[in-house]
């Protein structure tokens, strides 16, 4: 054990709205690094993080009228 040399480690986080898109690129990363004969594991995904917004629709009294939006990130 003494004197063995590790190979460098390299982590990569992606984040994106589109997990599509994430999906590619998370693709072509392992597909690289495959190519290079390196050892990969993942690509493993990461909790979701949702935010959610409520806004009035109404400029007056109904606090009935609101709208909700939500943006989701993706992660691996």
């Amino acid at each position: 054990m003494v004197g063995e040399l590790q190979a460098p480690k390299i982590r990569i986080n992606l984040k994106s709205f589109d997990y599509r898109l994430l999906d590619l690129s998370t693709q072509e990363i392992v597909g690289a690094a495959k190519r290079t004969q390196a050892q990969v594991i993942g690509p493993i995904p990461l909790p979701v993080r949702k935010e959610r917004f409520t806004l009035l629709i109404s400029s007056h009294v109904d606090k009935d009228a609101r709208d909700q939006y939500e943006i989701r990130t993706y992660k691996r």
